[in-house]
C-alpha cells in the first residue's frame, strides 16, 4: 500500500496529477480542491494517496490532505459512491465543509457535485450520520484546533450521550467561534452550549 507521495509536481489534467518521484512519475486522480493545493508545475509536493485496486486496474488517488483521504474512503464505502463520485464531492466541499452537510443532513449541499442525484446525496447523508461522526477527527485532526482538543471535545460529548454527528458538529462550531488556540475546557464548554441549541 502506498500512503503517501513526495515529490515534484510533473503534471496535471482536469483530474489527476503526475508526482516525479526519483525518477517515477506516479498518475493519481484527484479532486479539483487537490489540484489547486498543489499549485504550479514543478513544485515539491507531498499527496497523501489511496490504493484502489479492481479486477482490470490498480490506480492511485491524491489527496491534499488526511482528511480529504478519510473523507474519500467514508464516501466510496457507500453504495453507489464511486471514485469519480467521491472526488466530484470533494472537489466542491471540503472534508470540514462535507463534515458540515452530513451533520446537518443537508442532502441539497452534496447534490451540487456533478453526477450526483437528490436521491444519491440523500442516502450519503443517512448512511454516514453515524459513521462520520468522528472521522473528521482521527489523526488527521480537524481545522486548526490545538492537538488532540477536537478529539478529546467530541469524546467529552460522547460520553455524555451525544450522537457522534451532534457531537462532531457542536465542536466544529465552537472551534470556528473559539479560534485555533482553544483549550480543551473551553471548546467543551462552548460546544455544549451550542448543541443544547
Amino acid at each position: 500500500m502506498i500512503a503517501h507521495l513526495k515529490g515534484r509536481l510533473a503534471a496535471t489534467g482536469a483530474d489527476h496529477a503526475v508526482i516525479d518521484v526519483n525518477g517515477v512519475g506516479y498518475l493519481v486522480g484527484a479532486s479539483a480542491r487537490t489540484l489547486d493545493a498543489l499549485g504550479a508545475i514543478d513544485n515539491l509536493v507531498t499527496i497523501h494517496t489511496e490504493m484502489l485496486v479492481s479486477e482490470d486496474s490498480i490506480r492511485l488517488m491524491g489527496f491534499a490532505s488526511a482528511s480529504e483521504r478519510d473523507w474519500f474512503r467514508l464516501l466510496t464505502s457507500v453504495q453507489g459512491v464511486g471514485a469519480k463520485v467521491a472526488l466530484a464531492i470533494l472537489s466542491i466541499l471540503s472534508p470540514e465543509e462535507a463534515q458540515t452537510a452530513v451533520a446537518r443532513a443537508d442532502a441539497a449541499m452534496i447534490s451540487r457535485a456533478n453526477g450526483v442525484g437528490p436521491k444519491l446525496a440523500q442516502r450519503i447523508v443517512n448512511e454516514l450520520k453515524d459513521k462520520a461522526g468522528g472521522a473528521a477527527f482521527g489523526s488527521a485532526g480537524f481545522a486548526a484546533v490545538a492537538p488532540g482538543a477536537a478529539a478529546d471535545a467530541v469524546s467529552a460529548l460522547l460520553n455524555l450521550g451525544f450522537k457522534p454527528a451532534e457531537a462532531s458538529s457542536a465542536v466544529a462550531a465552537a472551534n470556528d467561534e473559539l479560534g485555533a488556540g482553544a483549550t480543551l475546557d473551553a471548546l467543551v464548554r462552548l460546544a455544549l452550549r451550542k448543541a443544547s441549541k
